[in-house]
C-alpha cells in the first residue's frame, strides 16, 4: 500500500485503532497532506480538520469510549500512569511531537483537577514541519540583527509551525537560542530527544511552565534569544519583561485575529505597553494555506 500524506500524518494514523486508521488512510493525498487535526468523540464519526473546517470521514466510523482509551494506551505505549501529570492538564505528547488534547470526566480535589477519567473526546493535533515557510519574512526580521518578535494568529492558525521554523533559522544562523517547550509541541521532544529540527544551537527545556522556564534559562544557559509558544498569563509577561531587561531577545506567540484585536485585549495591552516587541508577524489562513506579513510595533 502506498503511503499518503506527510510523515506526521502517517504517525497520527498509527495512534488510531484499526477501523479508524483504515478509514483515515482512504483520504486522498490532496486532503491528507493538509489535515491538521483528527477529532474523536464518543458515539460520533471521526472528523478531519483543515483550517476552520471540520469534516466527518466518508466512512463515518463511529467511536466508542473503549477506542478512545485505546488511543491513549497507544500514545503512552501502554504506560498511561506515567503520563498522569500531563493527563491531569488535559494533554499527552506522543512520539513525533503529536499532541493529544483530552476531554472527559474531571476528578477534582480542593478545586483543582487531579485526574481525567472516562474520556469523551480526543483531539489529535498533527504538527507540520515546514522548512522554508519563514523564508519570506526572515530577512525582514533579522535586518540589522534580530529584535523581539511576536507571532499573531487565531488558535490553529499556524503559529507553532512558524515559530519552529524561525527558531531553526535563527539557531542555524549562529544565534544561541533557548526554547521553553512546555507541551513538547515545538521541538516535539519524546523521551528527551527533539523529533523536529530546531537548529544546531538551540537548547530545549520541556515540561516547565513558560514563566518559570524563562527564568531558569536566563540563569542556566546564557541565551541570546528565548523562544516559547503562547503568552497566556501575567506571569508570562513578567518573564518576558525580565528577559528583555537582561538584553535577551524574545520570539513568542499570541492568540488574536490581528493587531486591532491584540490591542483590545487587556493582557496584551499590558504586554505592548512595555514596548518589548519590535515586530509582529501576522498569519492569514485561507482554508489551510497560510501567508505571513510583518508589521512594526515600535
Amino acid at each position: 500500500m502506498v503511503q499518503k500524506g506527510t510523515g506526521e500524518f502517517q504517525k497520527a494514523l498509527k495512534l488510531l485503532p484499526s477501523e479508524m486508521r483504515a478509514a483515515a488512510s482512504r483520504l486522498p493525498e490532496s486532503v491528507s497532506s493538509r489535515v491538521e487535526e483528527f477529532r474523536l468523540r464518543v458515539d460520533r464519526p471521526i472528523c478531519a480538520v483543515i483550517g476552520e473546517r471540520e469534516t466527518p470521514l466518508e466512512d463515518k466510523v463511529y467511536i466508542t469510549q473503549a477506542e478512545l482509551q485505546m488511543v491513549l494506551e497507544i500514545a503512552t505505549r501502554a504506560s498511561v500512569h506515567s503520563y498522569a501529570d500531563s493527563i491531569r492538564q488535559g494533554y499527552v505528547t506522543a512520539e513525533g511531537g503529536l499532541r493529544l488534547g483530552l476531554c472527559g470526566m474531571a476528578v477534582t480535589e480542593g478545586g483543582s483537577i487531579t485526574a481525567l477519567r472516562r474520556l469523551s473526546s480526543i483531539c489529535i493535533r498533527i504538527p507540520h514541519e515546514k522548512q522554508g515557510c519563514a523564508d519570506g519574512v526572515f530577512s525582514r526580521l533579522t535586518e540589522g540583527g534580530f529584535a523581539s518578535t511576536l507571532i499573531v494568529s487565531p488558535p490553529g492558525g499556524g503559529k507553532t509551525t512558524l515559530l519552529r521554523e524561525l527558531v531553526r533559522l535563527l539557531s542555524d544562523g549562529g544565534s544561541r537560542v533557548s526554547l521553553v517547550d512546555e507541551r513538547c509541541e515545538v521541538a516535539g521532544c519524546f523521551e528527551g530527544r527533539p523529533c523536529f529540527d530546531v537548529g544546531a544551537g538551540t537548547d530545549v527545556l520541556t515540561a516547565a511552565p513558560k514563566s518559570e522556564g524563562v527564568f531558569l534559562l536566563l540563569r542556566a544557559m546564557n541565551p541570546r534569544i528565548i523562544a516559547f509558544d503562547e503568552i497566556t498569563s501575567p506571569l508570562d509577561i513578567e518573564a518576558a519583561d525580565a528577559a528583555a531587561n537582561c538584553g535577551v531577545s524574545l520570539l513568542t506567540t499570541a492568540h488574536a485575529a490581528g493587531l486591532d484585536e491584540l490591542f483590545e485585549r487587556p493582557l496584551y495591552q499590558r504586554l505592548l505597553e512595555r514596548r518589548i516587541f519590535k515586530h509582529a508577524v501576522l498569519i492569514r489562513n485561507d482554508d489551510g494555506r497560510r501567508s505571513y506579513f510583518v508589521e512594526d510595533l515600535q
